[in-house]
């Protein structure tokens, strides 16, 4: 009988371990405690660096992974005239703007993403 219960107890363990694992599989695994998959990516139409005269780095806090640099790109991305590239190792974003940007939209896209901006500093 008191085997019975180990490899039931043991059962329910490899089961619980195979569930999780399929679940990460599809639904990604993010460090934002959000088990969805990740978002679609937003292309820029308009791909000709030469067409984006301002550019900016922004430090972004809370940006941890690739589901995170994702989520604030496409926050930028869906924007007309602007180009992003987000940075996790350094927390930043590189803008491509067309028309100069103005520091509380940068702010109010990437709260909207979920994350903080730091600061904005102007490479061009």
């Amino acid at each position: 009988m008191g085997s019975v219960i180990i490899y039931a107890v043991l059962i329910l363990v490899i089961g619980l371990a195979v569930y999780g694992t399929v679940r990460r599989i599809r639904h990604g695994s993010s460090c934002c405690g959000e088990h969805d998959p990740a978002p679609k990516k937003v292309r820029v139409a308009d791909r000709n660096k030469k067409n984006y005269p301002y550019v900016y780095e922004l430090s972004v806090d809370g940006m941890h992974c690739a589901n995170c640099a994702r989520r604030v790109e496409n926050g930028f991305n869906r924007q007309d005239g602007m180009w992003a590239t987000a940075d996790i190792g350094r927390k930043t974003v590189e803008l491509r703007c067309k028309s100069p940007a103005d520091e509380d939209t940068c702010r109010k896209i990437i709260s909207a993403a979920g994350y903080t901006m730091l600061r904005i500093r102007s490479i061009t």
